[in-house]
């Protein structure tokens, strides 16, 4: 190090920086974890800093972020970089993307007069230089201090003189964006760059590394900008989906593209041209439908009761001119739904509903017969056979929906009328009032399913002990070596063959299923153990829901009738179709998992051949091909690094916190651009899903799997789907960040009784557990 020191000249001035194998990651850029030492002048001092530079790999901070992020200590080296310090007269950073609303053709420069040091360590307020296609815009900074070097070595702040105007001229930013661009596109992927201009105004780039927050993006999938909803978080799934998931994903997609608008898809593997995915979800490019008239009125309305604050982000983009309407005719769209509803004869099935609510309960359970039977696939099939069964299966997967889904569509489409004739006497408190503790709910009747049997554990000693003093993990072992105790052993094999095709994001074919680890369910029967009160258990409160909510239609309808005898008449009717049929409202969703289920049972056996074979590592990693890699796997193809590639960055993106709902083609979330303003008080505002008033700890749960929840307890979570319920059970109140009025976390926990907010925005990083919230579910308000 002296020579090649000595070697730069006499006593010249450097920065010794570290650059550590867990630095600049994709997923995580580890800025300032490990320390720069700047203007080192002399051997010995460059010596000492180089230690100190190694030295700080084990700084609190550098251990701390490792830690969060996953990596290993032990698998980290560093090394250090000497540069020759270039005398900076202005220094910052550089980003060639947005980094605040993800925008890709957008560079966003920070400068200061003197070192970098002083914008990278936030010690002055930068000047902030926008360059994009419109030019270059300039936000002044106060650059109240400049970090400078001092002759004998080492780097002081210093009062920085006034001076008016921008640190860079705007040829310089100018430049400084085409070195951003011509860095980009070396590494392929949007930099985060420090960057200094010397005396002579010489631009020289210190550093790069990837920007770490951005979403990917989906591949193009037409002209100019396109709008693209994330269908992955619509389904209440914040986690990233298996590529075998996404391949189902597809080939869902390729059907209802042929079945429902009659448009077949020459590549069913890649999906329709409107189908995307990024990050491991799947987006849809829903350009055309907001460049309609029929789409902007309809598709808003319909997110505002599954995913709220989606819908309020599309709206925002009305005003966009790139989206402005280009269709105007309904006509084309009345035409597709008729087809539609010609097709799966669903005007039949809906006046069946209407007047014979039993009849259409019975033919969605004559539904639930046949994907049974489905189900039952015959014992001796090829690996390759396998494949095509999935495959078969999920082709024949969609005509469940209109099969099953207009019984519960009267239920709600009799709500909608009994509003409107109702008018005030029938106000939303009251429609979540008369929505509690539905019947005919699979979701409710598998979670009361697993209070029942956590209520004859609890009366079983040899039970009660091991769910109180064993880990969940340790019990699912025990499980499958049948060595738990008899109650619980039995009780337990009993509830998986109902339920265990059920799943924590059991949407992804990827995910295992209860039935092949149960660690979830007995945590959940460990947590149902902890609620004493009885006037608390689940069954009684649901019982007490179903009177309250007869209770309450009789009411309304007493109401309506001192006005009119005939408009109580119907609301009354109206009322009672509701409460009979929107239960039902579950029972698609419960037969695609039962198909789900079985496709991964089948492909779960091709992987166990494939790793026999040592063409994979092991039997799971068959979810990290889609439907066609298997079956080149098959062939004799060994994919084990292609796996290891996607199994990497499956594991980078379970680490991401913030997906978009939507995304543009840019890189631009629009939800960054405009987020909701909080309310004057401080409070967190979202929409109202189930009415109550509630004050409690707050319990912040990413992973339900051995989650803690104490009874009453109010669950704060990304997201949820019908995986997450049986926590209901003893929760006193639900925020999500996602969701909207119907979305499966707000029926249930209307149907449980208990408090609710959906569409919370970033509600688990703005309550920690153990804070004491006050949650407001009629006024959609969470106050801390």
């Amino acid at each position: 190090m002296r020579t090649a020191y000595l070697a730069l000249g006499a006593d010249v001035p450097v920065a010794v920086r570290s650059s550590a194998t867990a630095e600049d990651l994709p997923w995580a850029s580890f800025a300032g974890q490990q320390d720069t030492y700047l203007n080192v002048v002399g051997s010995d001092a460059v010596l000492d800093a180089v230690r100190h530079c190694w030295a700080s790999l084990w700084t609190d901070r550098a251990v701390s972020y490792r830690a969060t992020q996953g990596i290993d200590h032990h698998a980290v080296l560093i090394a250090v970089v000497v540069q020759r310090m270039v005398d900076a007269q202005v220094a910052g950073v550089l980003f060639t993307a947005d980094p605040v609303t993800g925008t890709r053709d957008r560079t966003v420069i920070d400068a200061s007069p003197g070192l970098g040091e002083a914008v990278v360590s936030g010690a002055v307020n930068p000047d902030r230089i926008v360059v994009d296609a419109d030019g270059v815009h300039v936000t002044p900074g106060t650059r109240t201090v400049q970090v400078r070097a001092l002759p004998g070595g080492g780097t002081a702040q210093v009062a920085a003189p006034d001076r008016d105007g921008a640190c860079l001229t705007e040829a310089q930013a100018t430049a400084l964006a085409d070195l951003g661009r011509r860095v980009e596109a070396h590494f392929g992927t949007p930099q985060d760059i420090e960057w200094a201009v010397d005396a002579a105004g010489e631009l020289w780039l210190t550093q790069a590394r990837p920007i770490t927050t951005l979403h990917p993006l989906p591949q193009q999938t037409g002209d100019g900008v396109r709008v693209l909803f994330c269908a992955s978080l619509a389904q209440g799934l914040t986690r990233p989906i298996t590529p075998m998931g996404l391949s189902a994903f597809r080939t869902l997609a390729s059907t209802a593209s042929a079945l429902l608008f009659g448009v077949p898809v020459a590549d069913p593997v890649a999906g329709p041209p409107a189908f995307g995915t990024a990050g491991g979800r799947a987006f849809i490019d829903i350009t055309a439908a907001l460049r309609s008239t029929p789409g902007r009125a309809l598709l808003p309305r319909i997110l505002d009761v599954m995913e709220s604050r989606s819908a309020a982000v599309l709206r925002g983009l009305f005003d966009d001119p790139r989206f402005a309407v280009r269709q105007t005719s309904w006509v084309p769209f009345v035409r597709r739904l008729l087809h539609v509803l010609v097709r799966f004869r669903i005007p039949v099935l809906a006046v069946l509903a209407l007047v014979r609510p039993d009849a259409a309960q019975r033919r969605v359970v004559r539904v639930g017969d046949r994907v049974r039977a489905v189900t039952t696939a015959p014992p001796a099939l090829t690996a390759a056979e396998r494949v095509d069964r999935a495959d078969r299966v999920l082709r024949g997967a969609l005509p469940v929906m209109p099969l099953t889904t207009p019984a519960a569509g009267v239920g709600f489409a009799m709500l909608g009328l009994a509003r409107r004739v109702a008018g005030p006497d029938l106000d939303a408190a009251t429609v979540h009032e008369v929505l509690r503790s539905l019947p005919h709910n699979s979701t409710t009747e598998m979670d009361l399913r697993l209070w029942a049997l956590a209520r004859k554990l609890r009366a079983d000693p040899a039970s009660s002990a091991a769910l109180r003093g064993t880990a969940p993990g340790e019990l699912a072992r025990r499980h499958r070596d049948s060595t738990l105790p008899p109650a619980l052993q039995s009780g337990l094999a009993a509830f998986l063959l109902r339920h265990g095709h059920r799943a924590i994001a059991e949407i992804d074919i990827g995910m295992p299923r209860w039935a092949e680890d149960p660690t979830y369910v007995l945590g959940v029967l460990a947590n149902y153990l902890r609620l004493d009160d009885p006037e608390l258990a689940p069954d009684v409160v649901f019982a007490r829901g179903a009177a309250a909510a007869d209770a309450a239609v009789a009411a309304v309808v007493e109401r309506v009738r001192t006005r009119s005898r005939l408009r109580g008449a119907i609301v009354g009717f109206a009322l009672r179709r509701t409460r009979r049929l929107a239960g039902l409202r579950e029972e698609h969703k419960d037969y695609l998992i039962r198909l789900f289920a079985h496709v991964r049972e089948q492909l779960t056996a091709v992987g166990r051949e494939l790793a026999d074979r040592e063409l994979l590592d092991r039997a799971d990693d068959v979810f990290f091909l889609d439907l066609a890699e298997a079956r080149t796997a098959l062939d004799g193809t060994d994919l084990r690094d292609l796996v290891a590639t996607r199994r990497a960055a499956y594991d980078r993106e379970l680490r991401r916190r913030r997906v978009p709902r939507i995304l543009l083609s840019d890189g631009t979330e629009p939800e960054a651009v405009a987020l909701p303003a909080p309310a004057d008080d401080g409070s967190l505002v979202g929409t109202a899903a189930s009415a109550g008033t509630v004050t409690a700890k707050a319990r912040v749960v990413l992973d339900p799997t051995g989650a803690h929840l104490e009874p009453g307890e109010i669950l704060v979570a990304p997201s949820t789907d019908p995986g997450w319920t049986p926590l209901f059970l003893t929760a006193g109140g639900l925020v999500m960040e996602m969701g909207g009025p119907n979305s499966h976390g707000a029926v249930v926990a209307r149907e449980y009784g208990i408090p609710a907010v959906v569409g919370v925005a970033d509600a688990t990083t703005r309550i920690d557990t153990g804070q004491e919230v006050t949650l407001d579910g009629a006024a959609g308000v969470v106050r801390i």
